[in-house]
């Protein structure tokens, strides 16, 4: 993979409340060192005085999710769903989520064609279509309604231990990382009321028990204290969303080991766009039912010592709103424990300890803001700021308008010691315009030379004599 040096940039690691100083040095796709003097690398990228962070995590993701209406998109087609959800997870990609967790959908297809690199994305960790009673959240019928609940690209209804427990052995057996179970009601589902519980106790322990056998876990969609402390007496580790949550059933979570992954991006941007998208009237009136008891939620689960992730819960054309939720949960935990919530705790949440932190030994997978966030946080969230993203140690994006294609073309590379000729290796030639020579000590370009595309350039004898620097291939395109 080649070495890459990051360096002028400020460093939040993703654990610490505040900012460190660079620069970051990857070697073969991991972290190897963070501070000290530069070092020499095949790239070189110069922040500028800007932010290396973690690459972001969104443990609450839907790639399926392509409507808010859920039975249009479990009628459709599921080749095109999955279509649709390529370009989703490209889309968070170009944001800074260079992981994403999708509790109610994807499958090994999908899965296959992002690890094989057929399309830009996230790494991507699904758990299948969620797991919902008859009536429960992931029945999208209505009250009037006779249509057989037959799909499952996102939600599949199964009642019983034994059906329930076949669900998710056939789940594991296709690759997913977790399950997901419906244990509330919910939004944007018709006929269930929010704070009821759903599924039996032995359902629950069935799901569970078999997820613990195969050394994973279960997430439930759970808003009130009822169904959150059915859910985690059941053996659930991940609450989602949880907005109704009080006191004592968090101190209930901290005592299980649950996680909560607050989803505040969804409600905000429902009560502001719902209408205009055309949202039922019974699921508006439930969204306020939530909406202000969100952030008091993770205010309870703090004080609790819960561990808090982050998650969107986005579906349709609300997902241009995932850098959103993290505006919102600052104004609740503040910048730096918002940001650990979508690096480290999503990461630990995950199973992936080598993932969400700036640190020796972790995976490099990082966003790079131009802008100290210190002191401009909105450098973050904007969709509108420069961003580059490096994932496994590689830069596949680096403008704030990058293209999926463009995603796959670095805008710069960089070569060490290039004594003598230097040729463009790893894009289409007629990209060359010139090559610059700049020493690490100094800083300072000595000197820039203008070439044929493909055509060799020789660097002149005072930059050979300058000692080790680094060539960077500057592109037209």
């Amino acid at each position: 993979m080649g070495t890459l040096s990051i360096i002028n940039a400020a460093v939040f690691d993703g654990v610490s409340d505040g900012l460190g100083d660079g620069p970051v040095y990857v070697a073969d796709g991991r972290i190897v060192s963070v501070g000290g003097p530069p070092q020499p690398a095949d790239q070189v990228l110069d922040a500028h005085g800007g932010t290396v962070l973690p690459g972001l995590i969104d443990a609450h993701c839907h790639a399926y999710g392509i409507s808010l209406d859920m039975m249009a998109t479990e009628s459709q087609p599921l080749s095109y769903v999955a279509l649709a959800a390529a370009r989703r997870l490209g889309r968070a990609l170009t944001r800074g989520f260079t992981t994403v967790r999708d509790p109610a959908g994807g499958d090994a297809g999908l899965a296959r064609a992002i690890a094989e690199k057929l399309i830009p994305s996230p790494r991507y960790l699904w758990t299948g279509a969620a797991l919902s009673q008859t009536g429960g959240h992931g029945d999208a019928r209505g009250p009037d309604s006779e249509t057989c609940p037959c799909y499952a690209h996102g939600c599949e209804v199964v009642d019983g231990v034994d059906p329930l427990r076949r669900a998710v052995r056939e789940r594991f057996r296709r690759g997913a990382h977790a399950i997901k179970i419906m244990t509330s009601g919910g939004v944007m589902s018709l006929a269930d009321p929010i704070r009821i519980p759903q599924y039996s106790a032995d359902e629950i322990r069935a799901v569970t028990d078999e997820a613990a056998r195969r050394g994973s876990y279960v997430a439930a969609h759970a808003y009130s204290p009822e169904a959150i402390r059915h859910s985690i007496d059941n053996g659930v580790r991940s609450i989602e969303h949880g907005n109704l949550l009080d006191a004592q059933t968090a101190t209930a979570m901290a005592s299980a080991g649950a996680f909560l992954v607050p989803t505040l991006a969804a409600y905000d941007a429902m009560e502001r766009r719902g209408e205009q998208i055309g949202m039922p009237a019974v699921s508006r009136h439930k969204n306020r039912e939530v909406l202000e008891s969100g952030q008091q939620a993770i205010e309870l689960a703090r004080a609790a010592g819960v561990s808090v992730g982050f998650g969107t819960d986005l579906m349709g054309p609300l997902e241009d709103e995932q850098l959103n939720g993290l505006r919102l949960q600052a104004e609740v935990d503040g910048i730096w424990t918002a940001l650990a919530s979508a690096t480290s705790v999503n990461a630990e949440l995950i199973g992936r300890p080598d993932l969400g932190q700036v640190a020796e030994g972790c995976t490099a997978d990082l966003l790079i803001l131009t802008g100290n966030i210190r002191h401009d946080p909105s450098v973050l969230r904007s969709p509108d700021s420069h961003r580059t993203i490096v994932q496994d140690g590689r830069v596949i994006t680096n403008s704030k308008t990058a293209s999926l294609a463009d995603a796959r073309r670095p805008a710069v590379r960089y070569w060490n010691n290039p004594f003598g000729p230097v040729r463009w290796r790893h894009a289409e030639r007629r990209f060359l315009s010139c090559v610059c020579w700049r020493m690490h000590a100094a800083g300072q370009d000595h000197a820039e030379m203008r070439a044929q595309p493909g055509g060799p350039v020789r660097l002149p004898g005072a930059a050979q004599a300058a000692g080790p620097g680094t060539a960077a291939l500057k592109l037209d395109g």
